[in-house]
């Protein structure tokens, strides 16, 4: 029996949060509503690097940020959490393309990585299923009122990306899309 990928579009998971007000997220690497570059896919072993990200506008009291990437349209009701960086000092306002990497080398002083849907504390990239309709990334930057959600690295995506609803100041976001 052959199983049908195509599915109805998913809404915007941001759109459906309390409203916050927005700020400036941008990127080199990454256009919103355009293709993913492949070096920044899981589709091949030279792959997988985090995109570089800058903002700014965000509010003055902002005290730290929570950065993530999520891919709404992952076959199953979930979703799929491809990145969570936590503890973003509020003095950082860019990340480097890389900075994702596993190894936490790219990372600013105090901010860790969360094991993402793959297992991986990191930045996994893009990988839809071959076949299947174009999926959304979500990059989201989150503007926090404290220095530290006080979560642990062994927290769960979806648990540190609910609790930062309780301390979300403003919220930038790019999309980006891939498709196989």
């Amino acid at each position: 029996m052959a199983v049908n990928l195509t599915r109805p579009v998913a809404p915007d998971p941001y759109s459906l949060l309390p409203k916050v007000p927005d700020f400036a997220l941008t990127s080199d690497d990454i256009t919103t509503g355009k293709p993913i570059p492949d070096v920044h896919t899981n589709t091949a072993a030279d792959r997988n690097v985090s995109p570089q990200l800058s903002w700014s506008g965000f509010p003055s009291q902002t005290q730290s940020f929570l950065v993530s990437c999520f891919d709404p349209d992952a076959p199953g009701p979930a979703g799929w959490w491809h990145w969570t960086l936590m503890d973003v000092p509020a003095t950082v306002t860019t990340l480097e393309a890389g900075a994702g990497n596993p190894d936490g080398s790219g990372l600013p002083p105090g901010a860790f990585h969360l094991r993402g849907d793959d297992g991986v504390a990191g930045y996994v990239g893009a990988a839809p299923p071959p076949g299947d309709q174009v999926h959304r990334y979500f990059f989201v930057v989150h503007a926090l009122d404290v220095p530290s959600l006080g979560l642990a690295a062994d927290t769960m995506p979806g648990a540190a990306n609910t609790a930062v609803l309780f301390h979300t100041l403003a919220r930038a976001i790019l999309v980006g899309t891939y498709r196989r």
